[in-house]
């Protein structure tokens, strides 16, 4: 297994730094940074710090994701689908979670929000051209073309 050492740093309001769950696990837990309680009405969002500062190097990138469980029990998830951290942000990590339930969810100092995964960018070169040479029959077909 290949390990990538990424430096971080700890702001004053962190409460818990990034680790895997479990020997499997794919995306690190990222944790609350709040000092009390938060509330989030349904269809509200809120924008949670989780008190850290990552040093990503150049040509990867870190995936803010939402953790299923919160998804599934109180309706949290993250609102962009997945968030981006550019290898030259390095400003706190920040999580933005929409409430997407029926019901008022509360967001703990600490708890575990969402997931972060590292992965590797490549950097592409657009190259205009008069003509696709795309193969495969399906055209400009999508949304649902291959069934349900």
């Amino acid at each position: 297994m290949n390990r990538l050492v990424i430096g971080f740093k700890k702001l004053p309001n962190c409460l818990g730094i990034p680790e895997y769950a479990t020997e499997g696990a794919s995306c690190l837990d990222l944790h609350a940074a709040t000092s009390e309680n938060l509330i989030i009405q349904p269809f509200e969002r809120a924008l949670v710090p989780t008190g850290i500062v990552l040093e990503l190097p150049n040509g990867y990138e870190g995936q803010i994701r939402s953790r299923s469980g919160l998804a599934l029990e109180y309706g949290l998830t993250v609102l962009n689908g997945v968030g981006t951290i550019d290898s030259d942000y390095y400003g706190e990590l920040k999580v933005i979670l929409i409430n997407l339930g029926s019901q008022t969810a509360e967001v703990r100092p600490g708890q575990r929000i969402a997931q972060l995964v590292i992965v590797n960018v490549t950097k592409v070169e657009l190259n205009e051209v008069g003509e696709l040479k795309v193969q495969g029959g399906r055209e400009d077909s999508g949304f649902g073309s291959t069934g349900t």
